[in-house]
């Protein structure tokens, strides 16, 4: 019978060197090998290494058991130096994923999820509705293939692709670990990011890992509970001031901060009382807000805000003291912009609230 195979995406070095020591009883020097070949030099084919030249008994042994699954990048879209890609998994579910480039190196925007089960009313990935989770392996996939399919110097790793990661939760986590790892893709969490509709188990649950370094942001969207439930259904559940509760008990690294995203949708949370509602719910906190205005989905139900409105919320912000900033977007043209990756092969009529276009108190 043949035994389960040594997925080598899903491990660090660590955990590899233990399996090649249990299955061989090989360890160090092997598992060096494989990550410097895979991960330091981009080769999927190991063999040539001289650890396996000089023992071609053990590479055969190795052979039969190790997986080096990398899925293929089928579709490709560009907006000046931001890339949009599709990788195609193993059962023909289809992932997106986005590379954008920053002063001196890049991010990439990484899916945790195929679909999404949070129903959020603004964006494109709750079309699909939910499909399944993503394996470590497909998550990893997807930094190996912007680093060396697309040849790229990935520094930054952000999980605000298609998904909720907490949703996910075990896969991210162990996800981060291979990245991390310094013999491998070496992505320290200070560089690396995760974005949740505010889901207050899972931030609950990364709290007590004491992983001050990681970045946590959270998509908040709105200054009350009123306005947030209307738009997040997630809100119903886990209210703003639940939420709140759970964001001042995440652990940070000294100087560190919470990043907050706002979506600024015309007519729905852009009022000069929003910005004061708004400010009054982040004083407590130790954060960054990150100004988003609209990307617009596939019939959208919403529209996005003006410049000159962008700026005035922006503005009115600034007076009630608040650390903000707005975030250019990249990628719109394209759909590659925040809320906006879904695979539309794969997505379902969203089924949602009645429409909602109407500012409210």
């Amino acid at each position: 019978m043949k035994r389960d195979p040594i997925k080598f995406f899903e491990l660090n070095f660590l955990e590899l060197t233990t399996e090649l020591k249990r299955r061989f009883n090989r360890g160090h020097y092997h598992a060096a090998a494989l990550f410097r070949e895979i991960y330091k030099k981009g080769k999927t084919d190991p063999s040539r290494a001289p650890e396996f030249v000089n023992s071609k008994s053990f590479w055969k042994q190795l052979h039969s058991d190790l997986e080096i699954n990398l899925y293929p990048v089928t579709r490709t879209v560009k907006e000046k130096d931001t890339i949009k890609f599709v990788t195609r998994l193993s059962d023909g579910l289809e992932i997106e994923s986005v590379i954008v480039p920053m002063a001196t190196h890049c991010t990439v925007c990484i899916s945790s999820q195929v679909g999404c089960a949070m129903g959020c009313r603004f964006c494109e990935t709750a079309t699909m509705g939910f499909i399944r989770n993503l394996t470590v392996e497909e998550i990893i996939g997807q930094i190996y293939s912007a680093r060396f399919y697309f040849c790229v110097n990935i520094r930054n790793v952000v999980f605000m692709g298609m998904g909720e990661p907490l949703n996910n939760l075990d896969n991210v986590i162990r996800s981060i670990r291979v990245m991390e790892d310094q013999r491998g893709l070496d992505i320290p969490k200070r560089y690396i990011s995760v974005s949740t509709c505010g889901l207050v188990p899972g931030i609950q649950k990364i709290a007590k890992l004491n992983w001050p370094q990681l970045n946590l942001a959270v998509s908040l969207n709105a200054p009350n509970d009123r306005i947030r439930s209307s738009l997040m259904p997630v809100n119903s559940i886990w209210p703003m001031l639940t939420l709140r509760e759970a964001l001042l008990n995440f652990p940070m690294k000294k100087n560190g901060a919470l990043y907050i995203e706002y979506v600024l949708i015309k007519n729905i949370n852009d009022q000069r009382d929003h910005a004061h509602q708004l400010a009054q719910y982040l004083k407590p906190l130790k954060a960054k807000l990150n100004l988003i205005p609209y990307n617009s989905r596939r019939q959208s139900l919403f529209l996005p805000p003006s410049p000159g409105e962008t700026s005035r919320f922006l503005y009115w912000l600034v007076q009630e003291n608040i650390f903000v900033r707005k975030r250019s977007s990249k990628g719109q043209d394209i759909m590659a912009g925040c809320g906006q990756l879904c695979n539309a092969q794969r997505s379902r009529s969203y089924n949602g609230p009645p429409k909602l276009i109407q500012a409210f108190p």
